[in-house]
């Protein structure tokens, strides 16, 4: 598998195959870490995050966002660390191993090829959940960008338990990006298929149980990102981001089309509100593949957010462009934290940008999800080459200020969860952590920063046995959150 991979990556020139973008293919649990510097004694928990990483050589030309899903894990008590790998053994992944080879082309492959294997969601691709992961309820929940399968993870030994299906009560598929409200132990989430005009929008309660369920009609099929919840209220999205069906059909590819004459459009409802209660807001032309956080402020609802005003790039791509020049094109985001204010009582938005440089793939303190919080870290991107993330920008979205941790010359960082000290007084009294990997090494640690100083010089560097690819998305959870 490993031969085959690279073999294919150095033929195709695919970089994100290559370098800290290739798969591991080892599944290993490793204690007795090495630290450079200390581990706080009051952090109790784990860090998971998700990504890509392909087991067989891929059919057709290979997309990052193909790979299967593989879980990173490190768990830290006491001052000490445990790390471990596990591919999350979805469906297809089980398939392919059966068969011992790639079974699916990807986002940049033929539909053709894929026309006699299972479809998800409107489309003949492969659900990896390998994009985002969440906690709720005992269990991680590892989910895929196009609206898939929930796949429960033991938090713990990261083995794959299976489908989550809320015992029988989810009815639908469900997006990555689910949100956990962590006073109320709910979790919001949405799904959407690509051929068909709508945006479903459910509830899971503390219990595990879906116990809300609505479908909102929408103009056409839209393909949302991601969400966002207030402590009473959900926020679907609307976005002139459109897969072009017809060009799918007759070229037999996934055809994102950026429609500018569109508005933006935000349908906000009660937490347990149905599809009449929506209230439709409109803003600027843009797509917007990660919230920060919402809340609720008078007569308003303020949400931040990354915003792409230029999501697609085929104006900038020559008419010759290899399959790898569009895949770099494709993956250099345009992106820039920005804040959104609807006035429920109005139906006015307003709207501005709060900085311009190059962040994304932004977390913040869970505990405030939901609530007015002050401080997001983002990942600063790296477009030189190619998508990757070089330091960690935390915003003062109060002060108007910002503070960058870079992680230093051909060193990638990964999403980067806030991890709350268990007495913190303040919103930003805690530590951030990330997995970062050095090109010039092929070496992976885990760096764990003071949070009310992220610039200063990490205050643990857990070594790690073995490489971590970059990646996607993160999670932190306490440890009192797990065996509770």
């Amino acid at each position: 598998m490993k031969n085959d991979i690279m073999n294919y990556a150095l033929e195709m020139a695919n970089p994100y195959l290559l370098g800290p973008y290739a798969p591991v293919f080892e599944e290993i649990v490793a204690d007795n870490l090495e630290v450079i510097g200390e581990i706080p004694q009051d952090i109790h928990g784990t860090y998971v995050r998700n990504g890509p990483n392909p087991r067989f050589e891929p059919e057709g030309h290979y997309h990052w966002f193909d790979g299967d899903g593989m879980l990173h894990a490190i768990q830290i008590e006491n001052g000490k660390a445990i790390y471990r790998n596990r591919w999350i053994r979805t469906s297809n992944f089980k398939e392919e191993t059966q068969a011992e080879k790639s079974l699916w082309q990807g986002l940049m492959g033929r539909f053709s090829a894929n026309k006699d294997r299972p479809w998800n969601r409107g489309v003949p691709l492969k659900d990896t959940a390998n994009t985002a992961v969440a906690y709720h309820n005992g269990k991680l929940l590892a989910g895929w960008y196009m609206c898939g399968d929930l796949y429960a993870i033991d938090p713990v030994t990261l083995e794959t338990k299976g489908v989550e299906s809320f015992g029988g009560t989810l009815q639908s598929k469900a997006m990555a990006h689910v949100k956990v409200d962590e006073h109320s132990n709910e979790m919001m989430f949405f799904d959407y298929e690509l051929t068909k005009a709508y945006i479903a929008y459910g509830v899971v309660d503390g219990t595990g149980k879906v116990t809300h369920f609505t479908k909102v009609k929408t103009p056409g099929p839209r393909v949302p990102h991601d969400m966002a919840i207030t402590e009473n209220h959900s926020i679907l999205m609307d976005l002139p981001l459109i897969y072009d069906l017809s060009v799918m059909v007759s070229k037999g590819k996934a055809a994102p089309v950026f429609q500018r004459e569109l508005p933006s459009r935000f349908g906000i409802l009660p937490r347990f509100g149905t599809a009449d209660q929506v209230c439709w807001f409109e803003a600027k032309p843009c797509y917007i593949y990660h919230t920060i956080n919402a809340w609720e402020e008078g007569d308003e609802i303020i949400m931040d957010c990354c915003i792409n005003p230029e999501p697609t790039p085929q104006k900038k791509l020559p008419p010759n462009a290899t399959p790898e020049e569009k895949l770099n094109a494709y993956l250099r985001l345009d992106a820039h934290l920005y804040r959104y204010h609807f006035n429920m009582k109005t139906g006015q938005t307003r709207e501005y940008a709060l900085d311009d440089r190059s962040t994304e793939f932004p977390l913040m303190n869970s505990q405030y999800l939901g609530r007015k919080s002050r401080f997001a870290y983002n990942q600063h991107l790296d477009l030189s080459e190619k998508l990757r993330f070089d330091g960690i920008v935390k915003y003062d979205t109060q002060k108007q200020t910002a503070e960058t941790h870079w992680y230093g010359d051909g060193v990638s960082g990964s999403e980067s969860p806030f991890i709350p000290k268990p007495h913190a007084k303040d919103e930003d009294d805690g530590y951030v952590i990330s997995f970062v990997t050095d090109a010039r090494t092929d070496l992976s640690e885990v760096i764990i920063l003071d949070a009310k100083n992220i610039a200063d010089a990490p205050l643990a560097r857990i070594k790690l046995p073995q490489r971590v690819p970059l990646g996607f998305h993160a999670c932190w959870v306490n440890s009192d959150r797990i065996f509770n």
